[in-house]
Protein backbone atom coordinates (compact mmCIF):
# COMPACT_ATOMS: atom_id res chain seq x y z
CA UNK A 1 0.00 0.00 0.00
CA UNK A 2 2.87 2.10 0.96
CA UNK A 3 4.54 1.69 -2.76
CA UNK A 4 0.87 3.03 -4.27
CA UNK A 5 1.03 6.01 -2.19
CA UNK A 6 4.56 6.61 -3.44
CA UNK A 7 3.70 6.30 -7.32
CA UNK A 8 0.48 8.29 -6.91
CA UNK A 9 2.73 11.07 -5.20
CA UNK A 10 5.49 10.61 -8.28
CA UNK A 11 2.26 10.64 -10.80
CA UNK A 12 1.48 13.85 -9.07
CA UNK A 13 4.96 15.20 -9.09
CA UNK A 14 5.13 14.86 -12.66
CA UNK A 15 1.70 16.66 -13.46
CA UNK A 16 2.87 19.68 -11.74
CA UNK A 17 6.20 19.93 -13.51
CA UNK A 18 4.45 19.22 -16.65
CA UNK A 19 1.64 22.16 -15.99
CA UNK A 20 4.54 24.61 -15.28
CA UNK A 21 6.21 23.95 -17.95
CA UNK A 22 3.33 24.67 -20.23
CA UNK A 23 2.75 27.43 -18.31
CA UNK A 24 5.78 28.74 -18.82
CA UNK A 25 6.22 28.47 -22.10
CA UNK A 26 2.60 30.37 -22.68
CA UNK A 27 3.95 33.01 -20.63
CA UNK A 28 6.96 33.51 -22.91
CA UNK A 29 5.75 32.74 -26.20
CA UNK A 30 2.93 35.55 -25.24
CA UNK A 31 5.77 37.99 -24.06
CA UNK A 32 7.56 37.31 -27.35
CA UNK A 33 4.51 37.74 -29.40
CA UNK A 34 3.66 41.33 -27.85
CA UNK A 35 7.66 42.25 -28.03
CA UNK A 36 7.23 41.57 -31.80
CA UNK A 37 4.10 43.97 -32.34
CA UNK A 38 5.49 46.25 -30.44
CA UNK A 39 8.80 46.47 -32.65
CA UNK A 40 6.76 46.21 -36.13
CA UNK A 41 4.59 48.73 -34.82
CA UNK A 42 7.36 51.25 -33.90
CA UNK A 43 8.94 50.72 -37.74
CA UNK A 44 5.23 51.59 -39.38
CA UNK A 45 5.11 54.35 -37.05
CA UNK A 46 8.75 55.37 -38.21
CA UNK A 47 7.87 55.14 -41.88
CA UNK A 48 4.84 56.81 -41.41
CA UNK A 49 6.78 60.11 -39.84
CA UNK A 50 9.93 59.80 -42.71
CA UNK A 51 7.03 59.57 -45.99
CA UNK A 52 5.71 62.71 -47.66
CA UNK A 53 4.35 63.28 -50.80
CA UNK A 54 2.83 66.60 -52.39
CA UNK A 55 0.63 66.86 -55.62
CA UNK A 56 2.46 68.67 -58.15
CA UNK A 57 0.22 68.90 -60.90
CA UNK A 58 -3.08 68.39 -62.09
CA UNK A 59 -5.61 68.75 -65.11
CA UNK A 60 -8.90 67.23 -66.22
CA UNK A 61 -9.15 66.44 -69.65
CA UNK A 62 -13.03 65.41 -70.43
CA UNK A 63 -13.44 62.31 -68.15
CA UNK A 64 -10.02 62.12 -66.63
CA UNK A 65 -8.38 63.65 -64.08
CA UNK A 66 -4.30 63.31 -64.46
CA UNK A 67 -2.45 63.95 -61.42
CA UNK A 68 1.15 64.07 -60.47
CA UNK A 69 2.53 62.67 -56.95
CA UNK A 70 6.08 63.59 -56.28
CA UNK A 71 7.66 61.91 -52.87
CA UNK A 72 9.13 64.19 -50.94
CA UNK A 73 9.78 62.43 -48.16
CA UNK A 74 12.73 60.25 -47.59
CA UNK A 75 10.56 56.73 -47.58
CA UNK A 76 10.04 54.71 -50.64
CA UNK A 77 6.22 54.25 -51.60
CA UNK A 78 6.13 50.49 -52.45
CA UNK A 79 2.52 49.94 -52.11
CA UNK A 80 0.92 51.64 -54.63
CA UNK A 81 -2.55 49.00 -54.57
CA UNK A 82 -3.45 50.05 -51.34
CA UNK A 83 -3.12 53.81 -52.20
CA UNK A 84 -6.36 56.41 -52.32
CA UNK A 85 -7.46 58.50 -54.28
CA UNK A 86 -10.50 60.94 -53.92
CA UNK A 87 -11.89 63.77 -55.55
CA UNK A 88 -14.40 66.04 -54.21
CA UNK A 89 -17.25 67.68 -56.30
CA UNK A 90 -20.45 69.58 -55.47
CA UNK A 91 -22.78 67.30 -57.16
CA UNK A 92 -21.52 63.83 -56.22
CA UNK A 93 -19.39 64.68 -53.18
CA UNK A 94 -16.03 62.69 -52.09
CA UNK A 95 -15.73 59.43 -54.83
CA UNK A 96 -13.43 56.93 -54.22
CA UNK A 97 -11.47 55.30 -56.98
CA UNK A 98 -10.02 51.57 -57.17
CA UNK A 99 -6.05 50.88 -57.75
CA UNK A 100 -6.39 48.95 -61.41
CA UNK A 101 -3.01 48.20 -62.66
CA UNK A 102 -3.52 49.03 -65.91
CA UNK A 103 -6.35 51.62 -67.60
CA UNK A 104 -9.49 49.98 -68.21
CA UNK A 105 -11.13 53.48 -68.52
CA UNK A 106 -13.82 51.80 -65.81
CA UNK A 107 -15.25 55.17 -64.15
CA UNK A 108 -14.32 55.63 -60.31
CA UNK A 109 -10.88 53.33 -61.10
CA UNK A 110 -7.05 55.21 -60.79
CA UNK A 111 -4.04 53.58 -62.88
CA UNK A 112 -0.27 54.70 -62.94
CA UNK A 113 0.57 56.34 -66.14
CA UNK A 114 4.32 56.65 -65.59
CA UNK A 115 6.93 57.41 -63.30
CA UNK A 116 10.04 59.83 -63.61
CA UNK A 117 13.09 59.93 -62.04
CA UNK A 118 12.62 56.20 -61.53
CA UNK A 119 15.88 55.47 -61.45
CA UNK A 120 16.77 53.51 -58.65
CA UNK A 121 13.44 51.28 -57.72
CA UNK A 122 12.07 50.53 -60.86
CA UNK A 123 7.82 51.09 -60.64
CA UNK A 124 8.16 52.28 -56.87
CA UNK A 125 8.05 56.19 -55.86
CA UNK A 126 11.40 56.73 -54.52
CA UNK A 127 12.22 60.10 -52.70
CA UNK A 128 12.50 62.82 -55.07
CA UNK A 129 10.43 60.71 -58.13
CA UNK A 130 7.64 61.61 -59.91
CA UNK A 131 4.33 59.86 -60.42
CA UNK A 132 1.58 60.06 -62.91
CA UNK A 133 -1.78 59.37 -61.93
CA UNK A 134 -5.00 58.83 -64.67
CA UNK A 135 -8.32 58.67 -62.45
CA UNK A 136 -11.26 58.09 -64.56
CA UNK A 137 -14.09 60.43 -63.36
CA UNK A 138 -17.74 59.02 -63.44
CA UNK A 139 -20.33 61.05 -65.73
CA UNK A 140 -20.90 64.51 -64.70
CA UNK A 141 -18.30 64.76 -62.39
CA UNK A 142 -16.19 67.82 -62.14
CA UNK A 143 -13.52 67.68 -59.35
CA UNK A 144 -12.44 70.85 -56.59
CA UNK A 145 -10.11 68.83 -55.08
CA UNK A 146 -8.42 65.68 -55.39
CA UNK A 147 -6.41 63.63 -52.40
CA UNK A 148 -3.82 61.03 -52.90
CA UNK A 149 -3.11 58.69 -49.44
CA UNK A 150 -0.50 56.62 -48.95
CA UNK A 151 -0.86 52.85 -47.71
CA UNK A 152 0.82 54.16 -44.13
CA UNK A 153 -1.84 56.84 -44.20
CA UNK A 154 0.15 59.95 -45.01
CA UNK A 155 -1.91 62.09 -47.52
CA UNK A 156 -1.49 65.24 -49.52
CA UNK A 157 -4.42 67.30 -50.78
CA UNK A 158 -4.90 69.94 -53.28
CA UNK A 159 -7.42 72.00 -55.47
CA UNK A 160 -8.30 71.36 -58.74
Amino acid sequence: MAVAEIIGAAIGVLLLVVVAYLLVGGTLSAAETVATAQKDLTLLNEARLRTSITITDKEVQGTTLNISVTNTGDEIITDLPHMDVFSYDTTNGYIHYSYKSTDTGIPETWSVIRFEHDYIHAKELDPGAKLWIKANLPAGATPISVQVTTGNGVSAVSGI
